[in-house]
């Protein structure tokens, strides 16, 4: 019988337990229980998730008599039949819905004495929690959910992290050609690129998807370690969204959560266009397309406007494009990922019309058009990078112009805020150029009047 989950068991309760007698330093609490605590707690979260999805199958049942009953937490002679009939796990998901009484003993401690305890427990219920979800050959859409959203609940208690360096949303469209290959790095902790993806403004499902998929991979890779079957799930995309709705900025994190995952080695984002994959002669594209993906070898392909390889007359070379595409995804199928991103419309009609996008792209995730409140959040971010603040008028402005937009194919959406800024600071500069002895405040801050000046969606452009 595979021992994943019994050493995984052990780790939490050593590691744990050696957190509580570090959090009861200079109390009357019995240290020698502590251990025994920690694993009661490890029992429960076990509990919780074989719970989450209510199949309670016979490998996880057997698997938690193994790793319990050696604590008497569990009858040894128990089978997965007693289990199903009894209390034990039945309605146990509802453990994991809010945070467990030892959890909130560490968190309080650590806001007392500035150490890391709640950590230790974070790390080792994420890791426990993985290692339940992987008993399955497969597991279910359900346990994967109730992973990240305790996930969630306790990083929502613990200190907050530093928000996202790169902001979704504030990409250019990039002319794509295959990028050199950087130099190795150390991989990123899983943790904080997960982290960076949860400081993207907005996005929300786009988030929800992508935590999903890391946890699905990370299931599959302690199934690998352990010499476990693992179904072979395709890692292909395809993104469907308006443009500057952050389809390269996700792309570009994804690359780095593969890597730490160890699906890809380098972890290296290359962008292309047709431009960057279509020849002018016969012959020629193929190659150009070989010689992409070999620059992409290693990391992951984002395929921009990838429907624009069907659009064409008799003498264009796109499909012959999209034939050297499939097997080069086919050929290189375990060391790259491929992303085809465009509009939601055109990305149904080209995988749906093509067979070979079809099976090798089965999954999609939709990237939604920003809010205006959304959008007013990355003009901020985009303002605060320049070192530029707006006032709260200038803010109420900004977001009604936002809100003249009308949503649909072409809205901006990223792209509209930074338009929305860099008008607004011309029309600053124009303001301010024959005012005398200027403070710093008046040189960095953007008024109502610089939006009020920015013609608005309903405007009619100038002639």
């Amino acid at each position: 019988m595979d021992r994943g989950l019994a050493v995984a068991v052990e780790r939490f309760s050593k590691l744990v337990g050696t957190a509580l007698k570090e959090a009861a330093v200079g109390t009357s609490v019995d240290a020698a229980r502590l251990e025994r605590d920690a694993t009661v707690e490890a029992f429960n979260l076990c509990c919780a998730i074989i719970d989450a999805d209510g199949r309670h199958t016979d490998d996880e049942l057997w698997a938690l008599v193994a790793a319990f009953a050696r604590h008497d937490l569990l009858p040894g002679a128990a089978t997965p039949n007693d289990l199903r009939g009894s209390t034990l796990i039945a309605d146990k998901r509802l453990w994991i819905s809010t945070p467990s009484e030892l959890f909130l003993t560490l968190k309080q401690v650590d806001e007392r004495r500035n150490t890391v305890l709640a950590k230790t427990y974070y790390d080792e219920s994420m890791a426990l929690a993985h290692t339940v979800a992987s008993l399955d050959r497969y597991p279910s859409d359900e346990e994967l959910k109730a992973i990240v959203e305790f996930r969630k609940l306790l990083l929502d208690q613990m200190p907050s992290r530093e928000p996202a360096a790169a902001q979704a949303g504030t990409e250019t469209q990039a002319e794509a050609t295959a990028a050199p290959k950087p130099e190795q790095e150390p991989a990123e902790p899983l943790e904080d690129l997960l982290a960076e993806l949860d400081g993207l403004i907005g996005l929300s499902a786009v988030k929800e998807e992508v935590r999903l998929l890391s946890a699905l991979l990370q299931v599959q890779k302690l199934r690998a370690d352990r010499g476990l079957p693992v179904i072979d799930s395709n890692k292909h995309l395809v993104f469907s969204g308006n443009p500057g709705t952050g389809k390269t900025t996700v792309a570009r994190l994804l690359a780095r959560i593969y890597r730490s995952l160890e699906i890809v080695e380098q972890g290296h984002l290359t962008e292309v266009d047709r431009s960057g994959l279509v020849a002018g002669f016969v012959g020629q594209t193929a190659n150009k397309v070989a010689e992409v993906f070999e620059g992409a070898d290693g990391g992951v392909l984002l395929i921009d406007e990838a429907y624009s390889l069907i659009r064409g007359g008799e003498k264009d070379f796109g499909r012959e494009a999209i034939d050297a595409v499939v097997k080069q995804v086919e050929d290189r199928r375990d060391s790259m990922v491929v992303i085809l991103a465009g509009y939601p419309k055109e990305m149904a009609e080209l995988v749906g019309a093509n067979p070979g996008f079809s099976s090798r792209f089965p999954k999609t995730i939709h990237f939604p058009d920003y809010s205006d409140d959304e959008l007013l959040a990355i003009l901020n971010l985009i303002s605060n990078k320049s070192h530029y603040d707006l006032t709260d008028d200038a803010e109420v402005a900004a977001t009604a112009w936002f809100g003249t937009h009308e949503r649909g194919r072409g809205f901006g959406n990223g792209r509209l805020a930074r338009n929305l800024f860099e008008a607004a600071v011309s029309r600053h500069a124009t303001r301010l150029v024959e005012l005398p002895d200027l403070t710093d405040a008046q040189l960095t801050t953007l008024e109502i009047e610089d939006i009020a000046a920015v013609p608005s969606g309903q405007d009619k452009p100038p002639s």
